[in-house]
């Protein structure tokens, strides 16, 4: 896989470039689309092929069942993340989002508060709100240069009423990797509190050498009140195909979320069940590895740039593509921030109150991207705030 190979995503109906004008209220040839978490390469070979047979075969009837795709899930975990489930463990859903909406609707009740710690990926509070439950957005702390889990001020911050917990690992934005101390407190604090957990893995694949990722389920025992919802999108670049997974342990759990899911109607598409059970094979994971060594590259080049700019600091990535930037030493306002970064250096991020109100004077980016764009983002940034220097 070619993954410096020039990819043109305008005019294909991509989100990401096509919908940047909508997102940022500004348009341009020249702008460099680093929001939304989806990457700009092709979608892996294995999964490409798979579906290429299925389109061959014309064959677009329903499925009588989920049994090999379960079994590839099941695989993946065991091989990649030493995380030994059953095939049955595992129920689909139209990607995380879905998924994430699911479990709020059938673990907590209208007025329920929902513990995040931010900054988190936006769709949480996003879809807490929407149900009508209470988002307790609990600050992280940040201790040499990486976010830290404050359990005592959560404490503080509960009422009573909270009923779920989501946690983000690997984090994001910040890219933070939880070790397994850190897991163990988070499973003891939602223990003590008797919240439900919602542990969100979808970035599990994408960690760094030096670091390894741990599943929740792996190190903790909350009786019954965790799950885990993970997809192949984030590894294998297949957001569109909407195809999600939650792993149910606890047998009562599960007999209630297959109810919920069978109530609603949820079924999986033939095309994302295809492309998930080729996904989690031997050729998938080669193509993963080969994924993170590349968008390692892309992380140095990234922070040694970033890092350059006087009062400006990129958090050190342990995982994901997803770059968390603090530009508060520069003295600048969010606002600022966002001009400087959209009107002079032409690139649309993420600002960082999306991610809650430990956002402020922050920019996500995305890296999943040629390295060629990464560069060009980089030089952007350092003559936008070359004044700094």
């Amino acid at each position: 896989m070619d993954f410096d190979e020039p990819v043109d995503r305008r005019h294909t109906t991509s989100l990401k470039w096509d919908g940047m004008g909508r997102f940022a209220g500004a348009d341009g040839a020249d702008l460099l689309a680093m929001w939304v978490a989806d990457m700009d390469f092709r979608a892996a070979p294995v999964v490409c092929d798979a579906l290429a047979e299925m389109s061959k075969a014309g064959l677009l009837g329903y499925m009588s069942d989920l049994d090999a795709m379960r079994a590839a899930v099941a695989w993946w975990m065991k091989t990649r993340h030493d995380w030994e489930i059953s095939d049955q463990e595992v129920l689909t859903t139209h990607g995380l989002g879905n998924a994430l909406a699911l479990a709020i609707g059938r673990l907590t009740e209208p007025g329920d508060g929902v513990v995040l710690f931010t900054p988190v990926y936006h769709e949480f509070a996003g879809r807490v709100n929407a149900a009508g439950r209470r988002p307790v957005e609990v600050p992280m702390s940040v201790a040499d240069g990486r976010q830290e889990f404050d359990l005592d001020r959560a404490a503080a911050m509960l009422d009573g009423t909270e009923r779920l917990m989501i946690v983000c690992s690997p984090q994001n934005p910040g890219g933070r990797v939880w070790s397994t101390g850190e897991l163990e407190a988070l499973g003891d604090f939602a223990d003590r509190h008797g919240l439900f957990v919602l542990a969100d893995e979808i970035h599990h694949d994408l960690v760094y050498p030096g670091h390894r990722f741990v599943p929740m389920e792996a190190v903790t025992d909350l009786g019954g009140r965790l799950l885990t919802i993970t997809a192949p999108s984030k590894t294998f670049n297949t957001p569109g195909l909407r195809v999600g997974h939650m792993i149910v342990r606890d047998p009562a759990l599960r007999r209630r979320l297959v109810a919920h899911l069978g109530a609603l109607g949820i079924q999986p598409n033939m095309a994302g069940v295809v492309a998930a059970t080729a996904a989690y094979s031997p050729d998938g994971a080669a193509w993963a590895d080969a994924l993170v060594t590349y968008l390692d590259g892309n992380r140095q080049l990234f922070e040694a740039g970033i890092n350059a700019i006087p009062g400006v600091r990129a958090m050190a990535l342990e995982a994901t593509f997803l770059a968390w930037v603090d530009f508060s030493g520069t003295g600048m306002d969010q606002a600022e921030i966002e001009e400087r970064v959209l009107s002079r250096a032409r690139i649309v991020a993420n600002p960082g109150p999306s991610f809650g109100p430990s956002g402020e004077g922050h920019m996500r980016f995305n890296l999943g991207t040629q390295r060629a764009r990464v560069e060009k983002a980089v030089g952007r940034l350092q003559r936008a705030f070359a004044d700094l220097q």
